[in-house]
């Protein structure tokens, strides 16, 4: 396995990295206070774009940096997971960056399932706004009222009937509903009991402004609304939409989804490892700086130890979730979900060890919104359960592994 950089990654990360120092950098503090005393409640309907952030997406497309996920020379840069990789990690040190360049979840994984799984008319209906950048979107698939960590338990139903499609059912955690340009999701639900349990569930594109549709709220994650991206949740009464919005066709949702999950979990670790970056950088010049009982805080309590820790568990993260991104590319998605769940479990694991440790050390300023490491630490605890909780991710593990023996 070779996890150099070839030339077009290296072009593209320089390039990119220019962006990043010259124009998202210099005004993240602003950003994240606007938000933060902007759209910190729950009234999302009230949620306001920082007009700053809008108008750098017009200097990313017009500079190439846009739509780096995808693997199409047309409408992105034609990168592999592996190339996009080290992309994703730059991306991930600062948190409103992705959607500048709009490699944001959950729209990179929704693009990704419109562009492989849809149809002409789906694409260019919805594939070609999120492109563009001129629509964001969601994915509904967890469920309040089910153990979700379960996808299978899925209640919420969708009925195909001759020349339409009538949805019931009640969503939340989806990523994205409190965006002021959200205007649309895939949705998917239980639509053939009948077959095999992976085998019984539809995805199907639903315009957010479909009647019956109601977002009852926006949820927080320890207190953080998130915004202007939001995590939301919505019932769906007698919700009908054509039968040409269904993907794929009916039972197919499995088969989506595992296509969906495979490159976007490269993503969000790969972002989640930049975030480590980050967070590892502010710790070390926190250290270096802050004097307590007459030496710099490096020299006590075992501290230098802990940024020994910090960056052999980045590191290790990091070759792990590109041997999974080489096994994508190389050997396809199948052959690599070992590695793909154990990424899962990891990389957020030690996201939130750094992270912790940058905020022990930065103290009380750890905690507030000074520093984006309050916002990371939310974000890695809630990576933990989003995609599927540790626990599933490990049994899988656990399941490949006994079948080498069998």
């Amino acid at each position: 396995m070779d996890f150099s950089h070839n030339s077009k990654t290296t072009s593209l990360l320089t390039q990119l990295n220019t962006f990043l120092e010259d124009k998202v950098y210099p005004i993240e503090d602003e950003v994240y206070q606007y938000y933060h005393e902007h759209n910190n409640h729950g009234d999302f309907k009230r949620w306001t774009l920082h007009p700053k952030v809008e108008a750098l997406k017009s200097e990313a497309k017009a500079t190439g940096l846009w739509n780096l996920f995808l693997p199409d020379e047309a409408l992105g840069q034609g990168l592999t997971c592996l190339e996009y990789a080290p992309l994703a990690e730059q991306m991930g040190r600062c948190l409103f960056a992705p959607e500048v360049f709009n490699c944001n979840a959950p729209d990179t994984g929704n693009m990704e399932v419109l562009y492989h799984f849809g149809s002409d008319a789906q694409k260019a209906q919805w594939l070609t706004p999120l492109l563009a950048g001129e629509i964001r979107s969601v994915f509904g698939m967890t469920e309040p009222k089910v153990a979700s960590s379960d996808a299978t338990n899925m209640e919420a139903k969708i009925e195909i009937r001759d020349d339409k499609i009538v949805i019931n059912g009640q969503k939340w955690w989806s990523t994205g509903l409190g965006h002021p340009n959200a205007k649309v999701t895939i949705f998917m639900g239980l639509s053939n009991p009948e077959n095999d349990r992976h085998q019984q569930h539809s995805m199907v594109i639903v315009p957010l402004d479909t009647p019956g549709i109601e977002i009852k709220r926006m949820l927080t994650a320890y207190g953080d609304y998130d915004a202007p991206y939001g995590h939301g949740e919505m019932h769906f009464d007698n919700v009908t939409v054509p039968r040409e919005n269904l993907l794929v066709g009916p039972g197919q949702g499995f088969a989506i989804a595992q296509g969906r999950l495979g490159p976007g979990r490269i993503h969000h670790c790969m972002r989640s490892i930049g975030m480590a970056e980050k967070a590892l950088e502010l710790a070390i010049k926190r250290s270096l700086t802050r004097v307590a009982f007459g030496q710099p805080l490096i020299k006590l309590g075992g501290n230098g130890e802990r940024i020994a820790q910090a960056r052999m568990a980045i590191d290790q993260a990091r070759l792990l979730t590109l041997q999974a991104a080489w096994k994508i590319d190389n050997l396809g998605v199948k052959h690599a979900m070992t590695d793909i769940s154990a990424i899962k479990v990891v990389v957020p694991n030690m996201l939130q060890e750094v992270v912790d440790m940058a905020i022990q050390m930065h103290g009380g300023a750890g905690m507030c919104n000074d520093f984006p490491l309050a916002r990371f630490a939310a974000g890695a605890r809630s990576l933990r359960l989003a995609d599927g909780p540790d626990e599933v991710h490990m049994g899988m593990v656990t399941r490949l592994e006994l079948k080498k023996y069998k």
